[in-house]
Order: structure tokens, then C-alpha cells, then sequence
């Protein structure tokens, strides 16, 4: 037998193995139940909430040598339930993400309002590369989005107070300005104590009527400095809010901890500290700030332009985020 032959049957035999364990490891998730005297599998799939329409080739599928004739269900087998999955539906992700599966319900429980910062007629810091503008509020806003979605996906009720219909998450390096976004439905205004006023009681508004026993409010910045200045990324929380403080610090030691893992050599010089911001002062819910780097550093510039690099910066968020609500859960 060739040696190009033994490599062929050797990945063969690998990918088996592979979609042997894949198809264990779903039915270590699956319930197996069995038929009630003369239950056909109309009724079996009925009975255990579950769409003949939708489910039953996926049973057949599933349960394949345990049928009589016509599939009719015998007494003595116990077979597998199809998994269901829900759909959840936010069309300000964009059409090709809009629609997306509950992975979860791990922040049940937990209400957020995020503020993408700037936005409508403030396009906030402006950055240089190359012959291009990198504009704040469009990368801090993407971020939000792919932070929202996380959270959605494992069971959190999202409030996006500032929204852009047009713009949803989106993978390209260098994100086109525009100034549609609003505030809930409002039009954002230029005057920058209007735009605080009017995001501080979106979120006001909202929190009043939610009942979630964990509510907070994550505000999302690029800063602005001398080009040659690298940072990290830097949490900011009301001097008086215990919640928000520890919520800082949580997401501060999550990416200290992701830092350590993914750069070792570069260490995190992340800090937590109070700031006497506006947002933070007013807002009802314990707040976190957060400056997510320098937009004219070259270095920083690419933790914003590639997307894998912004949906990470989400993805670190969110597991901060769920740390502190778990801890918080268990008091």
C-alpha cells in the first residue's frame, strides 16, 4: 500500500472518530423517553412540546431501527427527543446576524444598558491610518453591538441606547462615518450636556421598568492621545458604587487574566479607577466606563480595526460581565 494511501485512510479514520464523538457528545445532551400504550409519533412529539412539522424527520433521524411498520412507536424502545433551539431576533446586528440562536440562559436574571459613546453628530475621537479616518463612535459602536449579541445569546435582556438602523455589526478594517445614530428613537443633539442628559434618562427610563435583580450600565470609549502613547484598557466606576467597583475590577482582571494568556510577554497595565464623568454621576443603574485604547497609536489602532480583535474585546467583556453576576448571584 502506498504511503500517500496509509495518509488518506489515517484522516479517514480520524474524521470518523470525530464525527463519532460528535454524535455521542449530542446525545449525552438529548432526553430519551418512552411511549405511552398506543401513542403514535404524532402524538409522542405532541406530548413532549414538540412540532410534528419541525421535528419529526430529526426523530426519525435520531431513532433509526426502533420503529414498526409505518414508524408507528413501539412500547419496549425508549427514544431520543430532538434538541430544540430558540431564536432570538435583533435586526440592529445587521441582516446576515440579525437572527441568531439562545446558547444559554447562563444571565438570566440580568438587564443591561449599553451606551456606545458619541454618536449622531459627535463622531467623537478621530484617528489616522493611513490615508484613512478611524471615527470613535463607529468602532465603539460596533463593539457594543458584538458585546449585545454575546449577551443576548445567553439569555441577558439588552437595552442598546444609542442605535444606528443602518449600521449593524459589521467585519471591515475601516468603518464608514455616518451620523444616524439616536438615542432610543431621539435624535442625538450637538450640544454635549443635551447628549448626557438625554442618554442618562434613556437609561433611567429603562431601568424603572425593568425588574432584573442585576441591572448595569457598560459605556464604551476609544480615548485620544500622542501617537507614540500605547495603553491598555482602562475602567472607570462612580466613587460611591460598590456594584460598579466591583464590576470594574472583575472585567479588569478578566483581560489581566486573557492578557497573560494570549501575550504573556507583553503583560496588562489595565487600571481601575473613580472619575467624576457625567454619566457615571447620574446614571440609576452602578455604571462602568470604559477607554478601550488610544485611536492614534498605531499598535492600539489594530485592537479596533480587525474584527476578530473587536469581537474579542466583546467576548472579554462578556465573560467580566458574567463572573460578576455570577458572584453576585451567589450572596
Amino acid at each position: 500500500m502506498s504511503r500517500a494511501k496509509i495518509k488518506s485512510y489515517s484522516a479517514l479514520g480520524i474524521l470518523l472518530l470525530f464525527s463519532f464523538l460528535a454524535f455521542t457528545q449530542e446525545q449525552d445532551q438529548l432526553k430519551e423517553a418512552k411511549p405511552m400504550a398506543g401513542e403514535g409519533m404524532y402524538a409522542f412529539l405532541i406530548r413532549h412540546k414538540l412540532s410534528p412539522a419541525e421535528h419529526q424527520q430529526q426523530f426519525i433521524e435520531l431513532n433509526q431501527g426502533k420503529f414498526g411498520d409505518n414508524n408507528s412507536l413501539l412500547a419496549h424502545h425508549t427514544y431520543w427527543l430532538p434538541l430544540t433551539t430558540t431564536e432570538l431576533y435583533e435586526p440592529l446586528f445587521g441582516e446576515e446576524r440579525e437572527r441568531f440562536p439562545l446558547e444559554s440562559a447562563e444571565l438570566k436574571g440580568a438587564a443591561f444598558y449599553l451606551v456606545a459613546g458619541h454618536g449622531g453628530p459627535d463622531p467623537g475621537a478621530i484617528g489616522n491610518y493611513g490615508s484613512n479616518e478611524l471615527h470613535e463612535d463607529e468602532y465603539a459602536y460596533d463593539i457594543t453591538l458584538r458585546l449585545a449579541k454575546k449577551l443576548m445569546e445567553n439569555g441577558a435582556k439588552i437595552h442598546l441606547v444609542v442605535q444606528d438602523n443602518d449600521d449593524g455589526i459589521r467585519d471591515e478594517q475601516i468603518l464608514q462615518y455616518d451620523n444616524h445614530e439616536t438615542c432610543g428613537e431621539e435624535v442625538i443633539p450637538l450640544d454635549q450636556v443635551e447628549r448626557l442628559r438625554q442618554r442618562t434618562k434613556e437609561v433611567n427610563t429603562l431601568f424603572k421598568k425593568d425588574t432584573e435583580s442585576y441591572r448595569r450600565c457598560i459605556i464604551i470609549h476609544l480615548d485620544s492621545r500622542s501617537k507614540r502613547r500605547q495603553i491598555d484598557v482602562f475602567f472607570y466606576h462612580h466613587k460611591n458604587s460598590k456594584s460598579g467597583t466591583k464590576l470594574a475590577y472583575e472585567l479588569r482582571d478578566t483581560f489581566d487574566e486573557k492578557y497573560k494568556q494570549h501575550q504573556p510577554s507583553r503583560g496588562f497595565s489595565g487600571t481601575v479607577s473613580t472619575r467624576n464623568l457625567y454619566l457615571l454621576r447620574h446614571t440609576t443603574p452602578a455604571a462602568v466606563f470604559i477607554e478601550l485604547g488610544n485611536i492614534q497609536n498605531y499598535r492600539d489602532q489594530q485592537r479596533f480595526i480587525l474584527a476578530d480583535n473587536r469581537q474579542a474585546l466583546a467576548n472579554w467583556l462578556y465573560e467580566g460581565i458574567k463572573k460578576d453576576f455570577e458572584r453576585n448571584n451567589k450572596k
